[in-house]
């Protein structure tokens, strides 16, 4: 068996593919290597459950939000309290800024390089700075969307990276009036952005179809959050589990309870951990989440802009749940709208100058999940105090974890279609690359690691010989 080892570019962290060929020369197997380790389960031990959520949003510098809220989730539970109405609203819209910052990266700078400038383009112009000279005004009004969302978690955090605001019980300060107005006069640009993204990623999806269909297309369950009524959900709600032809396999979980349904495996290839939907076994419980997955499992938007979208989505497959992962850019793009529809809301709020923003309490469980929808997909902290509120364990499932499984098939899938010969050609690197991309893994979160992000392909014979390497930093 031989085998190809491939560095992975434009994502967040360090990661290597392996492609592992038969005898005939065929991909048999692929593994995605996440290859850094931090530790953050084992150092948070011996600190207060109070500084969790600062901690904790320092796993990463683009999800730093995310980790934030939820782990003020976590400390809810340990406090036991219901966080006040107007914390709540404020939360919801930080991850909703957290949603268009995050998602507005994704499309516009790491996967619109490929997606309009063509998978077998030259990649010293297929980047971001490529686009900006091939496409300016789509490039600025993607860095000005992405902002958008940024000033969002600055107006309510004080800054934009790793604010200090949401605490267990609640928030430290609402909304101030100025931001406000200030976010409500710069939204109908940004939405008039997303709906223009939108429509151009449709013109342009019967172009792509190739990989559509390559790019992690395989029937699995899906997972996310959603409120009553199966509406789309990123903050709070009870776990929905789908198949592949959106019939219920679970409803109305507590994700307090995650770990009666999910389980973590390992494997010594990799510093990522394995969910997988516990009913099923490993690996045959692989499952996905995720904004293809929130769209899958939900049964409508909650906004009108948005479920008018979400109807055309739903055609892709029938109605039944789209499984090919090239289509999380689509429902990307469709969560920004949603998001944006929902800010809207929240920004008419007068609940969101309210000094009430903080429930006021001790120590009063020893254990205490949160689980909130960050843009990837489910994220997980689950935390255990002592009576002092120290933390004596913790345990960390992120979004990219949840998708490792579907993330190695994914790579396996498109390595048997375009690899030919034993040479890693421009086009298999990218495209593999980009099949990992549309996920829009974060790596520093999954494993907690740190740096930027190289990818390399090594392909591996028969008795483990390498036939050929690529890479790029």
């Amino acid at each position: 068996m031989e085998n190809i080892r491939i560095p992975v570019t434009r994502v967040e962290g360090h990661g290597l593919i392996t492609l592992k060929l038969d005898d005939g020369g065929e991909v048999s197997d692929a593994r995605f290597h996440v290859t850094e380790a931090r530790g953050f389960e084992r150092f948070c031990r011996g600190r207060a459950l109070w500084e969790m959520p600062g901690i904790t949003a320092r796993i990463c510098g683009i999800c730093p939000a995310s980790h934030l809220l939820c782990s003020a989730k976590a400390g809810d539970a340990i406090l036991a309290v219901r966080v006040p109405r107007a914390a709540d609203k404020l939360r919801r819209l930080m991850n909703l800024g957290q949603y268009v910052q995050s998602h507005a990266l994704s499309f516009f700078h790491l996967s619109a390089p490929d997606l309009l400038l063509g998978w077998d383009s030259d990649p010293a112009k297929r980047n971001v700075l490529g686009l900006a000279e091939d496409s300016p005004e789509l490039a600025l009004k993607g860095i000005r969307l992405r902002a958008f969302g940024q000033e969002i978690i600055e107006a309510l955090g004080g800054r934009r990276v790793h604010p200090a605001w949401a605490v267990p019980g609640g928030v430290r300060s609402p909304l101030p009036a100025e931001a406000r107005d200030r976010l409500a006069a710069e939204l109908p640009a940004a939405r008039r952005t997303a709906e223009d993204a939108l429509a151009l990623f449709e013109k342009h999806l019967p172009e792509w179809q190739e990989e559509a269909e390559t790019f992690g297309a395989f029937p699995s369950l899906f997972l996310s959050l959603v409120g009553p009524g199966n509406v789309w959900e990123h903050h709070d709600g009870l776990l929905r589990v789908v198949d592949e032809q959106r019939r219920p396999v679970a409803e109305g979980i507590d994700p307090a309870r995650y770990f009666d349904y999910v389980g973590e495996a390992v494997e010594g290839w990799s510093y990522l951990k394995f969910p997988y939907w516990k009913a099923h076994g490993y690996p045959d419980g692989l499952y996905r989440v995720g904004p293809l997955a929130r769209l899958n499992c939900c049964d409508s938007m909650g906004t009108p802009l948005a479920d008018e979208v979400l109807g055309r989505f739903r055609k892709v497959a029938d109605g039944e749940a789209v499984t090919g992962s090239f289509y999380y850019h689509y429902a990307r793009l469709i969560e920004i709208l949603a998001s944006l529809e929902r800010i809207e809301g929240y920004l008419g709020d007068d609940d969101l100058q309210s000094e009430r923003v903080r429930a006021d309490a001790g120590i009063n469980e020893l254990e205490g999940v949160g689980v909130h929808e960050a843009p990837r997909g489910t994220l997980l902290h689950h935390y255990w105090v002592d009576e002092n509120g120290i933390i004596e364990r913790a345990n960390l499932i992120v979004s990219t974890g949840h998708n490792n499984l579907a993330m190695n098939r994914t790579v396996a899938q498109i390595g048997r279609h375009y690899l030919t010969g034993q040479k890693v050609t421009e086009g298999l690197l990218n495209r593999l690359e980009g099949g990992i991309r549309a996920y829009d893994p974060c790596l520093s979160c999954s494993v907690h690691a740190a740096g930027s992000m190289p990818l390399k392909v090594r392909l591996e014979g028969p008795d483990g010989e390498i036939i050929d390497e690529k890479g790029r930093r």
